[in-house]
């Protein structure tokens, strides 16, 4: 296949971009398509905050009949390699037809760029932030992902590996049944915790009272996240993203922030309502209906994604934990939820992962990130 690559310069480039994995898994039963709009908000530096400490270029592939075939992102995360003292240039947003020519073609791209910015290191897949969607496929080609995953096809890691790239470091993803009742350890150590460091949750009957703890919030996640593989300190303007993406969309129920004797927040955990299958009804478009699926799944649901959790380095060992998943466990009965995904935690992350022994659970997706030096 002859395959010309050009730099994404345009809005009309960008929608094509962004556009074109729906357009690539459009028959796929398990592909979840990504909200087109939201996707072109963060990849445009005047709409995300993230580009205060990065840089990005973008790059599409065509074949002879100027058909979209490939894109990918090479992305700089100064404020990252500042933190690890190493050079990388990450990839991310890499989709491509099976065709070694499309996949070497757009790899070259972001290996040029990195050699342009004196890069040592090409790393991916990996997102502008910690929060982007990071990794390749390997394992749970016949399960739906999350709203904050993402489907590829199998052969990706192959054309990868035959560039060079090795694996850097995997992240998996659990699916539990949620039991008849809370196992009584757990609600015994969450008594324990409380008592003996004089932790209580945060009073929160509706949004507006989470508002007090944004900050402190964000100081506990840029704490607790700080040695997190990718993961760079956050910036008010970044938190102010989050913020704006999460909380319109926060169920109380599912959501628990733990204060010490002070008032300071020392953990906190989030999940949310799956997304999944009302991002595939809207299929990629927030409107004229999407929105209305999306809300739809935020009030009735049988599944939801624990999307954070974070815990001071204070009280990590102390079983605080117990008190989080107690607090959004009571929800998850009152709402009469099956399912819990994990999303995406680094496979060495035995903390979180402990969570979910005590429960029926599989461990269903495996996503890899991968490196090269150059």
């Amino acid at each position: 296949m002859q395959i010309s690559v050009k730099e994404v310069k345009t809005k009309k480039d960008l929608r094509a971009f962004v556009h074109f994995p729906n357009e690539l898994y459009k028959d796929n039963s398990y592909y979840v398509p990504q909200i087109e709009s939201m996707d072109r908000d963060t990849l445009t530096p005047a709409k995300n905050h993230a580009f205060e400490v990065c840089e990005g270029r973008y790059w599409l592939a065509y074949d002879e009949s100027g058909r979209v075939v490939g894109r990918v992102a090479g992305i700089i995360n100064h404020r990252y390699n500042e933190k690890t003292g190493e050079r990388i240039c990450r990839f991310g947003w890499i989709d491509f037809v099976d065709d070694r020519s499309v996949s070497e073609a757009l790899v070259r791209a972001v290996e040029g760029y990195a050699r342009e910015k004196g890069m040592e290191v090409v790393s991916g897949p990996v997102g502008l932030l910690e929060f982007d969607v990071a990794g390749v496929l390997v394992e749970g080609f016949d399960q739906t992902p999350t709203a904050y995953g993402k489907y590829n096809a199998p052969y990706y890691e192959a054309h990868l590996l035959e560039l060079g790239y090795q694996k850097e470091v995997d992240f998996v993803e659990y699916r539990i049944r949620v039991p008849e009742s809370l196992p009584e350890r757990y609600l015994h150590a969450s008594e324990l915790v409380s008592q003996k460091y004089g932790l209580r949750q945060a009073v929160l009957k509706n949004r507006r009272d989470i508002r007090p703890h944004i900050d402190g919030v964000f100081r506990c996640l840029n704490a607790a996240y700080s040695q997190l593989h990718g993961f760079s300190e956050l910036s008010p303007g970044q938190c102010k993203d989050l913020e704006k993406q999460f909380l319109n969309n926060v169920n109380v129920d599912y959501l628990s922030i733990i204060l010490d004797k002070s008032g300071e927040v020392v953990a906190f955990g989030l999940a949310l309502p799956s997304l999944s299958e009302a991002m595939k009804r809207a299929d990629g478009r927030l409107f004229p209906f999407g929105f209305v699926h999306i809300l739809n799944a935020l009030r009735k649901n049988d599944t939801v994604d624990m999307l954070l959790v974070a815990i001071d380095e204070k009280y990590r060992n102390t079983g605080a934990v117990a008190m989080l998943f107690d607090k959004i466990a009571e929800g998850i009965f009152k709402n009469g939820i099956q399912y819990i995904e994990s999303t995406r935690e680094l496979e060495e992350n035995a903390p979180v992962q402990n969570l979910w022994h005590p429960f029926e659970h599989t461990l269903h997706k495996r996503a890899r990130v991968y490196r090269k030096r150059m």
